[in-house]
């Protein structure tokens, strides 16, 4: 996660421009890991008044090619932005409620995982997902094994 004590320092490290909107979109993900764009728009307009949604995509694809957040897209699901960068971590989706939980590397260090062969890549990443039934789903689940509606 980053260290947001001066979120505008962070942002001229990476080169990028400082503005209101930018730190406050920087401190959202950092406050809400695995949001949509949506959330944080939310969660900006809450702080600062106004954003457009495309300032919001716009500046998200700008942290996350400069490396200040990681963009994540579990089947299914709309992207999803977290600030935790840098350290190749993995991912628990639930089936039930959609939640996101980090975990930590499966074995090893990054990549993590070996593919049984490489194809002449130079392999620096592995992106898991495990998915399953949060702790919550699995208390709501019927006798049938599926899962009664809930409210997300």
């Amino acid at each position: 996660m980053l260290n947001l004590s001066d979120p505008a320092s962070l942002l001229r490290e990476h080169g990028i421009q400082v503005t209101a909107q930018r730190v406050a979109v920087l401190e959202a993900v950092s406050t809400h890991p695995h949001a949509t764009a949506d959330t944080v728009a939310a969660v900006v307009r809450d702080r600062i008044g106004t954003i457009s949604r495309q300032s919001v995509y716009d500046t998200l694809g700008v942290f996350v090619e400069a490396g200040l957040v990681r963009r994540i897209q579990p089947i299914g699901s709309p992207a999803l932005f977290e600030d935790r960068v840098g350290d190749n971590h993995h991912h628990l989706v639930c089936r039930g409620c959609a939640r996101v939980v980090d975990v930590d590397c499966a074995v090893g260090v990054a990549p993590c995982l070996e593919a049984d062969d490489d194809h002449g890549f130079v392999i620096d990443e592995a992106e898991v997902a495990y998915w399953g039934m949060c702790p919550d789903c699995q208390s709501v689940m019927t006798p049938t094994g599926s899962i009664t509606q809930m409210a997300r």
